[in-house]
Formats: structure tokens, C-alpha cells, sequence
């Protein structure tokens, strides 16, 4: 007499639980690369865009009345000010990118980053009339929470293991 195998409740559930265990280390994997280079690519992107004149132009009312970067324009000007705040974004990607050869120079990128979106993100209050702009500010709210849990996830694979 053969026994004929009926599907139970649990063994679906078994099921659900065995896809999700196989399924939720990818998924984390996949999302830590995803928010760490895409952290990255808006860096470089938006670094890059810095030494074009509209980019200069259209950050100078933020820079400008910025209590943490206002003394670029007198030392570098509008332009120069702006190539500034390119290399420095383009240094803390730099940074980021390294973190499977040196998590600890991928953390110290990181935690410059949260300062940077700090700074980015003061616009919103430092900015007269900051209209539209605030709508484009606001993305740095998300880049922020990239920029913390870059900095957390580097310190934690760069200390040492007992």
C-alpha cells in the first residue's frame, strides 16, 4: 500500500519559511550594494555637475546664505566655490567605493557624507524663499539614511574580530 502525500497547512508554511530564509540574505545583499553605490553614483553625478556654470549658478542663493559654506564665494568665487564642493563630494564617493578593500576609509567617507547632507539639508531653513528647491533638497533625507547605514555597516566590517 503505497501513502499518498496531501499538502498540510504546515508544509506550506514550511515552504514560506524555507523561500524566505533563502530569500532574505539576497535581498539584504542585493539592497546593501544597491544603496551604497547608488550613494555613490549620486555623488559623483552631482560632484561632476559642479564645475558646469548652471550647476554653480543655481546653488549660489543656498551656498550663499549658508552659515557652513558662505566663505567660499569670497575665497573662490561663484564657480570656484561650487568646483570646491565637486572635489569634496567626488573625495567622499571615492572613499565610499573602496569599502571591499578598506572598510575603514569606506566609513570615514560615509560619516563625511552625513555631514554633507546635514549641511545640504540646513538649506532648507538657511535659504531664503527656498521655493522649489526644497522639494530637490529633500532627497538628501534618503541619501542621509544611505550615508548612516554606509558609515555603520564599514565601522562594523572594519573592527577587529575577537
Amino acid at each position: 500500500m503505497s501513502s499518498i502525500h496531501t499538502p498540510t497547512a504546515h508544509s506550506g508554511e514550511a515552504a514560506i519559511t524555507t523561500t524566505t530564509t533563502m530569500l532574505a540574505p539576497r535581498l539584504k545583499t542585493i539592497g546593501a550594494f544597491m544603496l551604497r553605490y547608488s550613494l555613490v553614483f549620486f555623488l559623483v553625478f552631482f560632484g561632476v555637475l559642479k564645475w558646469t556654470a548652471a550647476e554653480a549658478k543655481g546653488i549660489e542663493p543656498m551656498v550663499s546664505h549658508s552659515p557652513f559654506l558662505s566663505w567660499l564665494y569670497p575665497s573662490f568665487g561663484v564657480q570656484g566655490g561650487s568646483e570646491v564642493i565637486g572635489v569634496v563630494e567626488l573625495l567622499i564617493a571615492s572613499l565610499i567605493v573602496v569599502r571591499r578593500w578598506s572598510p575603514r576609509m569606506s566609513a570615514i567617507g560615509s560619516t563625511a557624507a552625513i555631514g554633507m547632507f546635514l549641511v545640504t539639508l540646513s538649506f532648507i531653513v538657511t535659504t531664503p524663499h527656498v521655493g522649489e528647491s526644497a522639494g530637490f533638497l529633500l532627497k538628501d533625507l534618503t541619501l542621509l539614511g544611505a550615508a548612516l547605514w554606509t558609515a555603520g555597516e564599514a565601522f562594523d566590517a572594519g573592527r577587529p574580530r575577537a
